[in-house]
């Protein structure tokens, strides 16, 4: 199971939300690039990063902050927030992401999502499935649909979308544990389809959880707060990365 460091950023900086509320912000860093080098120097090899400011316009804000990780590091990065249309994918792969993460544009216009797919693979184009209650939320999580997220994301498994993030925003910075019951019900979604990758995000708050979340067989776990709270240190990721068990010392 992949070890995903997030990096969440409004205006320049790495912050963290509780809920996905932006009045409730927590500052950690001026320096991003800083930040991700650490995570590179631990050992992980994939960072999530999420353009804040880009989810709230609803269009790509932080692509400076993208260029300079892409440039200066060699993680494999995944952005989300504020992909609105395919001038915004372009741009955050000309920026030098491997991967771009599509949620709200999923919900709002199934046409150009298709066509994206089918322009840039099932490799490049990651299907974002947040969600509160059991239904999809969109626009910086501050808009509740009426999409089931078990529906939703069938549907775009059987489109060709692989690889699903899926955060519960009522667990999101809170520390209290994933939503095990939420992935537990997406692996039913996939489990007839090969290669179907669930991706864990949010309430990770110690390395129990992500043992737990390991053994649910996912194909990665995103960790954000909990990193930042020291409820989880870098050399205890290390020290799992190299060993494949969180309680070697």
């Amino acid at each position: 199971m992949h070890i995903i460091p997030a990096i969440d950023i409004i205006d320049g900086s790495c912050v963290r939300l509780t809920e996905g509320n932006y009045d409730a912000k927590t500052h950690y860093s001026d320096n991003p690039l800083e930040m991700a080098k650490s995570f590179e120097d631990a050992g992980c090899k994939f960072l999530h990063l999420v353009d804040l400011d880009g989810a709230r316009k609803g269009s790509i804000v932080n692509q400076s902050v993208i260029e300079k990780i892409a440039t200066h590091t060699s993680l494999h990065i995944d952005v989300g927030g504020g992909i609105q249309s395919r001038i915004d994918v372009v741009r955050v792969f000309e920026s030098g992401a491997h991967e771009v993460t599509i949620g709200s544009l999923a919900v709002n216009d199934r046409e150009l999502t298709q066509s994206l797919l089918e322009e840039f693979g099932s490799e490049r184009l990651i299907l974002g499935a947040d969600c509160k209650d059991g239904y999809i939320s969109i626009g910086g999580w501050k808009e509740r649909t009426n999409v089931r997220v078990e529906d939703f994301v069938t549907s775009y498994i059987h489109s060709g979308f692989r690889k699903i993030i899926s955060t519960d925003i009522s667990k999101d910075g809170m520390l209290q544990g994933p939503s095990f019951s939420l992935y537990k019900k997406l692996l039913g979604c996939s489990n007839t389809i090969k290669g179907v990758k669930i991706v864990a995000s949010g309430g990770v708050s110690s390395m129990q959880d992500i043992r737990a979340l390991k053994e649910l067989n996912l194909d990665g776990v995103i960790i954000g707060k909990a990193l930042y709270e020291h409820y989880i240190s870098l050399n205890e990721l290390t020290e799992y990365m190299k060993s494949g068990d969180p309680y070697v010392s």
